[in-house]
């Protein structure tokens, strides 16, 4: 017992040497060559956080796109005072009621500071009394109407002088997205101002009475009844088209169309100048064939412009086309649709004599026709 209690005094002796010799050495578990040679890992790292710093800005974006986005208060200013509401009266009968007087609104816009005002056909159309009203309170009742209908312009004259223009703005310099106002009398309740972008362009859309109309402007600005012939303008307070139709149904949103410009102005100084269009005309309506029209009409192809109707005397008619005959061919180009065979005839020459390969009955065939200047109203 003795020996044994001497040998752990002695171990314990050791060992407590061994500690106060090496006080400032990490514990024995632990390898010294591991300590000295690996270096810290924080400081190879420290340009991560270097590049954190340089990644935050975040005001260059935000400038960027405020200073992009115009203010729309500021073109409508510069538009609103040039803008007018129109006040239509038209008689009309019913077989319940008799003669009736009808009333319709819409708007246009000051072209000539002499008193010459730009809207769409439709507004006007029928009207037996048309009313200016400026936008500073006065009001003027129409000496000149002349409108289009195959353009949906027209152009109303009233009795004033010094009257403010708008200026009028290059359509073709548009782009999808580009931001618009549109101003005019929706529902005849005056004046009103709707933003919106620029969602299509060079749209065609059938209107009444099967005329097509070409080189829209689509815009997702709110179009209501009312708004017709009212200015479409750019942020720089330009006006770069004529407000004239909106597709109304159920599930349909966003889709108001206006007459370009670059379209219109021609169209509105003929009408000044002539009180009518000069076209080139071949004195037919069409139809697009489509397999519904024709088993309906007992076709012997499906495919093509069939005519509906043909003018007495016209050119259409001395080169011997009649009703039910299909246009397959308009001078060297196929046509499958009504559209496009109008706008081939608009782009024609009048005076110009042109090839037109039609299906009858079932014998295919071919003739010329002599376009001439549509008559006047």
């Amino acid at each position: 017992m003795t020996k044994v209690l001497s040998f752990f005094l002695v171990i314990t002796f050791i060992f407590m040497v061994a500690c106060g010799s090496g006080a400032s050495k990490e514990s024995p578990t632990t390898s010294p060559t591991t300590i000295a040679a690996t270096p810290s890992p924080t400081v190879t790292n420290t340009p991560t956080v270097v590049s954190t710093v340089t990644l935050t800005p975040t005001t260059t974006p935000l400038s960027i796109s405020t200073t992009t986005l115009p203010s729309i208060a500021d073109a409508v200013a510069a538009v609103y005072p040039s803008v007018v509401t129109i006040n239509t009266e038209a008689t009309t009968y019913s077989f319940f009621y008799g003669q009736q007087v009808q009333q319709g609104a819409g708007s246009g816009w000051v072209y000539r500071e002499d008193g010459i005002i730009i809207t769409n056909n439709h507004v006007i159309e029928g009207a037996q009394k048309v009313t200016v009203g400026l936008a500073d309170g006065r009001a003027f009742e129409a000496e000149v109407v002349h409108g289009d209908s195959v353009a949906d312009l027209a152009i109303v004259k009233i009795k004033a002088e010094g009257l403010p223009v708008v200026k009028v703005g290059d359509s073709s310099k548009l782009r999808v997205g580009d931001w618009v106002v549109a101003i005019g009398n929706p529902l005849g309740q005056g004046l009103r101002a709707k933003q919106g972008i620029v969602s299509g362009m060079n749209v065609s859309l059938s209107a009444d009475q099967g005329e097509s109309l070409f080189n829209l402007i689509e815009t997702s600005a709110a179009i209501n009844p009312g708004n017709s012939g009212g200015p479409l303008a750019n942020m720089a307070g330009e006006v770069i088209g004529i407000t004239s139709a909106k597709i109304s149904a159920i599930g349909v949103e966003g889709m108001g169309y206006a007459i370009s410009t670059q379209t219109a102005i021609p169209i509105i100084n003929q009408l000044i100048e002539k009180g009518y269009i000069s076209r080139p005309w071949l004195g037919a309506q069409f139809v697009t064939v489509d397999p519904f029209v024709a088993v309906m009409n007992h076709l012997s192809v499906n495919t093509g412009v069939v005519i509906s109707q043909v003018v007495s005397g016209s050119p259409a008619d001395k080169a011997g086309l009649k009703v039910l005959d299909i246009i397959v061919n308009y001078n060297g180009e196929a046509v499958t649709t009504a559209e496009a065979l109008e706008r081939a005839i608009l782009s024609s020459q009048i005076g110009q004599t042109v090839d037109i390969t039609f299906v009858e009955g079932r014998s295919i065939k071919t003739t010329t026709a002599r376009l001439i200047e549509s008559p006047g109203p």
